[in-house]
């Protein structure tokens, strides 16, 4: 399954090759690969390669959240260019309860694109994961770029609004059965049962 991000979160056009965004079923999870331009700006964050960074979306970023819509419990993956990652486990519009999650990501840089693979153990989707969205974050100042698979809706937009990723009511539809087959049974999560206990 293939996503290409060719919209800006408030539907215009891309004016680069459009971010692509591949998933694949994996025994252990989710492999999510990444391609996508290199802009190199901002530079690249002082933490460590292979480890998360708290406030990456601050950075050159690209993002997919994997949602539960009737729970709003979701997964948030951040990954950076530059090796570094985060991931955010919500339950409830941007209210995050778990992060610093370990993952395994490898990054490949070129002059001027990257690609990304990560493999998102099943136990960091919440239960019942049917919605997406996914975004790109580059540039600094006045030239920073916010771009989305689903964008707001242009008669959604409002005068002065500002991107914003959390729109979950804008996501659409994922069915991790198409790519794990029809007999898969999404796995319990220990890590989402210990939000309830």
């Amino acid at each position: 399954m293939e996503f290409r991000i060719r919209h800006t979160w408030d539907g215009l056009p891309v004016s680069h090759e459009p971010v692509t965004i591949g998933l694949r079923p994996d025994n252990a999870g989710l492999l999510m690969e990444v391609r996508a331009p290199l802009f190199n700006d901002p530079p690249a964050p002082l933490g460590e390669p292979g480890k998360p960074f708290g406030g990456l979306w601050d950075y050159e970023v690209v993002e997919a959240f994997f949602l539960n819509h009737r729970t709003e419990q979701y997964l948030e993956v951040e990954l950076c260019p530059h090796g570094q990652y985060l991931l955010l486990l919500l339950s409830g519009r941007r209210r995050a309860w778990k992060e610093d999650l370990p993952l395994e990501f490898e990054v490949t840089r070129m002059k001027t694109k990257w690609e990304g693979k990560a493999l998102l153990p099943w136990s960091y989707f919440p239960p019942c994961t049917d919605k997406f969205n996914a975004f790109a974050i580059h540039g600094s100042g006045e030239e920073r770029k916010y771009e989305a698979l689903y964008p707001v809706p242009l008669h959604e937009l409002q005068e002065g609004q500002e991107p914003d990723f959390h729109r979950l009511e804008f996501f659409k539809d994922l069915n991790l059965k198409e790519l794990t087959g029809e007999d898969w049974k999404q796995p319990e999560s220990d890590i989402w049962k210990s939000l309830t206990q």
